[in-house]
Formats: C-alpha cells, sequence, structure tokens
C-alpha cells in the first residue's frame, strides 16, 4: 500500500520508513551509476561480438550521455510539477524496459538507440532520487539522509566496475544490462510501498519541454559531426548539417532561455564571473577525464592484456582517494578560499594522467597503473568540492539546485564531448582498437591531451576563482567550526568519478535540490 502524501517532511533515520526510503533512493540511483560505469569496461568485448568500429562504440557511450544530460533538467522540473515519487518510478521502469533492449540488441545500432532510450529513464530517475529525500525527511535528519545516501552511492560507484568485470569475464557482455531488471523491480516495489509523494508547490505552468528538446538535439548533431568528421570529411553533407543544425538549435535554445517564463536554466546566473568561471573549470577538468576514461579500459584490455575483471578494478584508488580527502579539501577551501585548491587539484589530475601513460604492452598494475591512479583521485579530490560550493556560492540562494543542475550537465557535456573528439585528435579511429601496437600510440596522444585539458582547467581556476571576502569579525575557531557543522549535516556532498558534488539545497525548477548523478563520466 503506498504512503499517504501527508508523510512528507516529517520521516526520520531511526524510522523504518526512513530507512526503506533512503533504500530506494539509494538503489534507484545505483542502477544509473553501475550502468554507466560498466559500459565502458565491455566496450571491447562489445566491438567483437558486433564487429563494430571505434565510432560505434563512441555512440554507445554517447547516446545515453546526450539524452540524460540534455533532459536531466527537464527530468527534475517533471517531478516538481507531477510528483517525485511518480516520475522516480516511471524512470526506474523505462529505464529497465530499456536494460532488456539492450541486453537483446541483435547489432550495435539497436544497442545504440537502446542507450539513448535509456538515457531518457536516467534523466528521470536521476533528479528525483536526491529531491524525494530532500523532500521527505525532518530537517534535522534530512542532512544524514543525503550524506547516507551519497555514501552508498559512493558504494555502489566503486562496485559497478568490478562487478561488470566480473560478468563480462564470467558470462556475457549481455548481462551488464539484463541484471538491472530484478534490481529495478525491487526498487518500483520499494518505492511505491514507502516512498511519500511530493510536489513543489510554487512551481507554475508547464515544464520547459521544448528547452529540453532544442538543446538535446543541439548536442546531438553537434556529437554527430564531432564523430563522423574525421571519418567523412568535414565538408562532407552530413557532417555539415549536422554541425550547422546542432549550433542553430543551441542558439534557439539560448533564446528559449531567454523568453521562456520558467526556464529550465536561469541565464542571469551567467552573469556572475565566478560561477561562468567554475562552469568553464568543471567543464574542461571533465572532458579530460570522460576523454582518458572512454579510453583507458580499451587499453588496458586490448594492449595490457588486462582481464575485464582486472581493468574495472584498475581505477578503484581513484574512487577511495575521492571517499577519504573530498570532506578535507572542502574544509580546507573555507579556510582559505576556492582559488588555491581549484587550480592545484587539475594540475595535479593532470599529473596522474600523464602517469597512466606507463600502462603499455604487459603492464605491471603496481608500478605501471596505481601510481597513476592514486595521483587522478588526490587531484579530483582536491578540487571536486571546492568547486561545488563555488558554483554554488556565486548565485543566488533560490538558483542553488538550478545552478548545481546547470553545473552537473555541464560536467556530462564535457564527457561526451571529448568521447567524441579526442580519439579523432589521438588518431584513433576505425578499428584501431583492435591493433594494440597502433591504439597504444593513440592511447598515449590521447592521456597528453587530457593532461593538458585538466591543466588549462587549473589556469582557468587561476585567472577567473576569487577567494571570497571574509568578514572583519570571523574568527578561525568560528570558521572551523562552521565547516565542521556544514560537514556533519551533509550540506556539501560528492559524487566519486561522475560529476561534481551536490548540495541539499532546493531551488525553483529544480528536484528540491540539486539533482544527483553517480556513474562514471563516460557513461
Amino acid at each position: 500500500m503506498a504512503v499517504e502524501a501527508g508523510e512528507v517532511g516529517r520521516l526520520t533515520l531511526a524510522g523504518r520508513q526512513g530507512r526503506w526510503v533512503v533504500a530506494a533512493a539509494v538503489l534507484g540511483s545505483a542502477l544509473a551509476s553501475i550502468d554507466a560505469t560498466v559500459v565502458g569496461i565491455a566496450l571491447p568485448a562489445l566491438g567483437r561480438a558486433f564487429d563494430a568500429d571505434l565510432a560505434a562504440l563512441q555512440w554507445v557511450v554517447n547516446g545515453y550521455a546526450l539524452a540524460l544530460a540534455g533532459l536531466l533538467l527537464v527530468g527534475g522540473s517533471l517531478g516538481d510539477r507531477y510528483g517525485r515519487r511518480r516520475v522516480f518510478v516511471v524512470g526506474v521502469v523505462w529505464f529497465a524496459l530499456m536494460s532488456l533492449v539492450c541486453g537483446l540488441a541483435p547489432n550495435v545500432e539497436i544497442l545504440v538507440a537502446a542507450r539513448a532510450l535509456q538515457g531518457v529513464g536516467a534523466a528521470l530517475l536521476t533528479p528525483a532520487s536526491l529531491a524525494i529525500l530532500q523532500a521527505s525527511f525532518d530537517e534535522a535528519d534530512r542532512g544524514r539522509a543525503i550524506g547516507a545516501w551519497t555514501g552508498l552511492g559512493g558504494v555502489a560507484t566503486a562496485a559497478g566496475p568490478f562487478l561488470g568485470g566480473w560478468l563480462i569475464e564470467a558470462f556475457s557482455w549481455r548481462l551488464i544490462f539484463l541484471i538491472n531488471l530484478p534490481l529495478a523491480a525491487v526498487v518500483a516495489v520499494v518505492a511505491v510501498r514507502h516512498v511519500p509523494e511530493s510536489h513543489n508547490p510554487d512551481v507554475r505552468g508547464r515544464p520547459d519541454l521544448l528547452g529540453g528538446a532544442l538543446v538535446t538535439a543541439g548536442l546531438v548533431g553537434v556529437v554527430f559531426a564531432l564523430i563522423d568528421g574525421p571519418a567523412s570529411g568535414w565538408t562532407s553533407a552530413p557532417v555539415l548539417v549536422g554541425l550547422v543544425g546542432g549550433v542553430a538549435l543551441l542558439a534557439g535554445f539560448v533564446a528559449r532561455e531567454h523568453r521562456a517564463a520558467d526556464p529550465v536554466v536561469p541565464l542571469e546566473m551567467f552573469a556572475s564571473r565566478q560561477f561562468t568561471a567554475a562552469n568553464a573549470v568543471t567543464f574542461l577538468q571533465y572532458a579530460a577525464l570522460g576523454g582518458a576514461l572512454f579510453l583507458l579500459p580499451i587499453q588496458l584490455q586490448q594492449v595490457s592484456g588486462f582481464s575485464p575483471l582486472a581493468a574495472g578494478t584498475a581505477l578503484l584508488p581513484v574512487t577511495v582517494m575521492m571517499l577519504l580527502f573530498s570532506a578535507r579539501a572542502g574544509a580546507l577551501a573555507t579556510r582559505i578560499g576556492p582559488r588555491l585548491p581549484m587550480t592545484v587539484g587539475p594540475v595535479v589530475a593532470g599529473a596522474g594522467l600523464l602517469l597512466v601513460t606507463r600502462a603499455g604492452p604487459d603492464a605491471f598494475y603496481l608500478t605501471d597503473v596505481l601510481p597513476g591512479a592514486v595521483v587522478l583521485g588526490l587531484g579530483l579530490a582536491t578540487c571536486v568540492a571546492p568547486l561545488t560550493s563555488t558554483t554554488l556560492a556565486a548565485v543566488p540562494a533560490h538558483h542553488a539546485g538550478a545552478a548545481s543542475a546547470v553545473n552537473n550537465d555541464v560536467a556530462r557535456t564535457g564527457g561526451l564531448v571529448a568521447v567524441a573528439v579526442l580519439p579523432a585528435l589521438a588518431g584513433l579511429g576505425g578499428t584501431a582498437y583492435l591493433d594494440p601496437a597502433l591504439f597504444d600510440r593513440g592511447f598515449r596522444r590521447a592521456m597528453v591531451i587530457s593532461a593538458l585539458v585538466c591543466a588549462a582547467g587549473g589556469l582557468v581556476a587561476a585567472l577567473g576563482i576569487r577567494n571570497p571576502r571574509r568578514p572583519a569579525t570571523e574568527l578561525p575557531a568560528a570558521e572551523r567550526a562552521s565547516a565542521r557543522i556544514g560537514r556533519q549535516a551533509g550540506e556539501r556532498v560528492c559524487c566519486p568519478l561522475d560529476a561534481p558534488g551536490l548540495r541539499a539545497t532546493p531551488g525553483p525548477g529544480s528536484p528540491a535540490g540539486p539533482p544527483a548523478v553517480p556513474g562514471g563520466p563516460a557513461g
């Protein structure tokens, strides 16, 4: 029996229903995070099964990312208007159905189409998972609930590649999609029985579906041109139509947001230099990360001879470093300001990507992969929390939710653009991934490019980010206490690897708080 709407905002973690609600939110977001992280591990197996070229594998990744990036804001808006539990359950069921199609796909074309439709389901369930916690729990327990959601989500993100590698190695790549079905069934049943329905009473009018359609179609056109251009020629008719049409649609999206009564992206946020600079850093950092993590699983399996399971767990230290040090980096940025961590972090992460170039033929994990993973994780842990807090502090409080959602979308867009262009820049295309020597040379070039892009993010932070002025009466002890209380309350939480951290602050037009986006950048 479904719970009543009157229970919204009154649940506690000590209560049975509160624990069920956290379980539903965690398992729901785990659907998207596990699926996103394991697909990268499965790419070599997918390529062999369908005799697919590298461009097809890029679409397997980017089909999902395009739908999710384009519709994420609309998904949060739909939950605000029509019920967060309802949209969450619809997203879970839709995601499961498309996972079934992915798992049974007879060719790569159907797999790409199903992945794109799977991204639609993720765009519905992802923002709703955090919004449900924000709306359901009593204020005293809300931070702890979101903290539990974040920690358990990090565990799911870390476990995804391990589980996916084992399934691929022991059974078949198809199981990485089919395993979503029983998990989705559990999530849907728990949500219907235990999650209270909630809406945003301040939302009026219709959701900006046209804006979501324009940005999604525009991204599809641009990404198609970037992927197909190197092979078909930049002057070929399809590439030109995709590029020009995509740019025109994105321009139409900007014009639409200027005129819309309730835009999915309030453009006035970009009047803040701090907000714009923080999003520029986000784009560069996650472009570098997304492109690198698209190619690394292929390199480890096709060149270094790692099994799918070993390749799936190779970057586990990155997640561990972020879980251990992100909160400390956030506290440090509170004391000294975000500029230095946001400058140093991307540079350190870029150094980690350079170290990963050691993962060549017959690489030994402890000496050739682990050092790069540790340094990459340290760099990301240094800058992700300050990046998130800076983004949110740069806009008025009533735009906090929208700002976090935009920042997450910028991160995803950076990743999908990198997946589209990095292989071509590195001289990889066609069936290059089947030639270990050729792919190894291209991979090394790609890592150098990614490292430079990541370091450029640090340069943008050094030039564009400003530390906030400290009140003259502010005492260091009070500052430390404030930072400690903020961390304990879950004011800033971090999603490993995938996208900027999230803040539990509701905002009009947002899912009662920024949408959660667990998963890997390549997803």
